[in-house]
């Protein structure tokens, strides 16, 4: 069947995947932290306004990081086997328009620059209008973007050693930046939040990197599936997951947050056995990695809860 998409709209198509524009759930971080804010804050369109340009600019740099990523993927080759056809039904192939021309390298990098240099100046315009443009928001801004956008490009972090730390570090701090532009101080709770945010964003590269760990290894990109053996990752995600509830318990018995609000978070910690279950034990780590990405929703939807309970009960 021949495609009625005109070209314009074919390539337009094209930069939304190497967007990853599907990929939404970092940026369900401004609701996680607006459902925290005093009702009487959350009518304040000044706040709304931080919290949209924020949002915006961190889809900028993110879409950066991930046209970048793509880039260096193609350039090396582990994209073309990390991505085989045969496992489209778990990770699609379609995700990466380098791989069958629908964008040439040259168009995927000036992308990924006109992302950073737009998804940076909207933090700045963010930061200027906030209420609480604090030091810890500024730093925590800056650290995300430097270290994201050189996630695999320029500086390679991924490709250094420093991949999980990465990906939990910058993930987190996106929850952390735009609750401390709209509020006087950050909480126990929020810091408890961004923690978890961040963990469950890692909790899907782990397994994905059971699957690459071939291809990575022939590029020479270190991270710790690579340097370690099969059974040491295994124990290193199994200690991740327990970690999560370790912490979630900690956090309620240090009255960071009232022992009901863990109750929010129970469904969560019985998805991560389970998913622990497919990955470690039944092997099936593309199917525990698209569980990943469930529990990272379903657990942005219990904090948003928490959040409204906490803030209107206490």
């Amino acid at each position: 069947m021949t495609s009625t998409t005109s070209p314009a709209g074919q390539r337009l198509r094209a930069y939304v995947k190497l967007a990853k524009l599907s990929f939404w759930d970092y940026y369900t971080c401004i609701l996680v932290a607006f459902a925290l804010l005093a009702p009487s804050a959350q009518a304040e369109p000044r706040i709304w306004l931080a919290l949209i340009l924020f949002d915006l600019g961190w889809v900028g740099v993110v879409a950066a990081t991930v046209a970048f990523d793509d880039v260096t993927g193609f350039r090396d080759g582990s994209d073309a086997r990390n991505y085989n056809p045969a496992q489209t039904a778990l990770r699609a192939r379609d995700r990466k328009p380098l791989l069958d021309g629908r964008l040439t390298v040259p168009q995927a990098l000036r992308f990924g620059y006109a992302c950073t240099f737009i998804g940076l100046a909207l933090w700045v315009v963010a930061f200027a209008i906030a209420p609480y443009a604090s030091t810890l928001g500024i730093v925590a801004a800056a650290v995300c973007a430097f270290v994201f956008i050189q996630y695999s490009y320029g500086l390679k972090f991924s490709y250094r050693g420093g991949q999980e730390l990465a990906l939990w570090l910058c993930t987190g701090l996106c929850l952390l930046v735009p609750f401390a532009m709209i509020n006087p101080e950050v909480t126990g709770l929020m810091w408890l939040e961004s923690f978890l945010f961040g963990l469950w964003s890692l909790m899907v590269s782990v397994y994905s990197n059971i699957n690459d760990i071939e291809g990575d290894r022939e590029v020479g990109r270190i991270n710790l599936a690579t340097r370690v053996s099969l059974a040491a990752y295994h124990r290193f995600i199994a200690g991740l997951s327990l970690l999560e509830f370790v912490v979630i318990v900690g956090a309620l018995a240090l009255d960071v947050a009232p022992l009901w609000f863990g109750l929010f978070l129970v469904p969560t910690v019985l998805m991560r056995a389970r998913q622990a279950y497919d990955g470690l034990k039944a092997g099936r780590v593309l199917v525990a990695r698209k569980a990943g990405v469930t529990i990272h929703r379903w657990g942005v939807v219990a904090l948003i809860a928490g959040n409204i309970v906490m803030v209107h009960v206490g």
